[in-house]
């Protein structure tokens, strides 16, 4: 889950200032020393409490498969016969895979890695099956977004631990979206928050404010291992988790000291990147994906209703709302400022023939928000009473009684005669009377 990014930019050059200051890592030791020192490494975990699952793999399968197939958008696996029963390899085949993952950020075994490596295998066996096809989706989006920032391009699995993929997912502390924003660091990072538009939903904007808040954070830590345990806990939680480790620069020695989330956080990432590239050997099939195969963008600058587009361009309520997560309500508010709108290409062509016409259908029921109402005050004002109160007062019509005034505002002919100091019953047209 992501936490609140409390820096500024200054606050961000004297944190690099000051962790310079800190200690070196130790000098890289021998092989046959590391392996050594890897081996007590995981001793000591399988006697070490369990660990605490981030909470986008706490997303049940039957759930993600519910909500993906009302969206008419997974298919069960084709030609591909998944596996029932999960395959076990050895702690050798597991070092080798992931030694030959083509990536830059550090992807050691050890005992937590291979937890979280059989739980994807396991238990979350068809949960990996949705990842997978989803991905076909959010994967590419994600890369563009990472290679425009020039960041590791096998960070696009932290959402996969972060949301399941899931864009409109909500986490417990009210993180949203596919890359977990809280409001606090969204705005920080651009994102619009509000309660027509919610921009942490948006896969597009909310990728590329997740890149630019990685790159922060590598501009701080140096270290890929430490810039993801930041982006779960917050980079506050782990400069305390390496001052209490002696000022060591290592993911891996400030363990012990991090959040009960945050020691589970890494090993699952290493993990999903593993899982989500040998998933075959697992026997796990991808879903299939039936989303629409080309897709393209307008600028919608006046309010306009999914209604409008449902009608009248032949977009279906579901691929509207898949399409453009971001939007919480079915009213794109086009008139407060310029709005994307992403839709099928063969939509976009039918939008822009359409023209103005598209936003006058139906606009008086479906846009039907008032700019400026009358208030008729002829006949009712209120007014400060005694000891400054605020009173309410009607004026005498053609035919009015004390009863008929009591009767219309809900109170009584004696308490009218008490509030004006009326002794008989003769009103007047015109004459203001106080009824409350």
């Amino acid at each position: 889950m992501l936490r609140t990014l409390s820096f500024s930019r200054t606050w961000l050059v004297t944190c690099l200032m000051m962790l310079t200051t800190l200690p070196l890592p130790a000098q890289v030791i021998e092989e046959e020393e590391a392996d050594e020192e890897l081996d007590v490494f995981d001793e000591e975990l399988e006697q070490s409490e369990d660990i605490m699952l981030p909470e986008g793999m706490n997303a049940e399968a039957d759930s993600l498969l519910t909500a993906w197939n009302r969206l008419h958008y997974l298919t069960l696996p084709g030609d591909c016969e998944p596996v029932s029963e999960p395959v076990e390899y050895s702690k050798e085949d597991y070092i080798q895979r992931l030694a030959a993952l083509p990536n830059v950020i550090e992807m050691p075994y050890n005992a937590v890695v291979r937890k979280f490596i059989d739980q994807y295998a396991g238990r979350l066996r068809r949960s990996v099956s949705i990842f997978l096809g989803a991905g076909n989706f959010y994967m590419p989006i994600f890369e563009e977004a990472l290679e425009a920032f020039q960041l590791p391009l096998e960070l696009k699995y932290l959402p996969v631990i972060e949301s399941a993929l899931n864009p409109t997912a909500t986490s417990r502390a009210g993180a949203v979206g596919l890359w977990q924003f809280i409001i606090t660091t969204g705005k920080l990072y651009g994102l619009e928050v509000t309660s027509l538009i919610d921009e942490r939903r948006d896969p597009v904007k909310a990728s590329y404010a997740a890149a630019h808040y990685l790159k922060d954070l590598y501009n701080i830590f140096g270290n890929w291992t430490l810039v993801i345990a930041s982006y779960n806990c917050g980079p506050n939680n782990v400069r305390k988790a390496i001052s209490r480790a002696g000022g060591v620069m290592d993911y891996w020695k400030i363990y012990p000291y991090l959040p009960a989330e945050t020691r589970g956080y890494v090993p699952a990432f290493i993990a999903a990147n593993y899982i989500m590239n040998y998933y075959s050997d697992h026997g796990i099939c991808p879903a299939g994906t039936t989303l629409p195969a080309a897709t393209d963008t307008v600028i919608v600058r006046r309010n306009l209703h999914f209604e409008q587009l449902m009608e009248l361009c032949g977009v279906s309520a579901d691929d509207l709302h898949a399409l453009n997560p971001q939007y919480r309500t079915a009213l794109i508010p086009g008139d407060s400022h310029a709005c994307t709108l992403r839709l099928p290409t063969t939509a976009i062509t039918r939008f822009a023939e359409l023209g103005d016409s598209v936003y006058a259908y139906r606009a008086d029921e479906l846009l039907n928000s008032r700019r400026e109402v009358e208030v008729d005050e002829s006949t009712t004002r209120y007014r400060r009473g005694r000891g400054g109160q605020r009173g309410r007062t009607v004026t005498v019509r053609a035919g009015d009684t004390l009863g008929a005034i009591a009767r219309r505002n809900g109170t009584s002919v004696a308490r009218l005669r008490q509030l004006n100091g009326i002794r008989g019953t003769v009103i007047r047209k015109g004459q203001r009377i106080r009824v409350r």
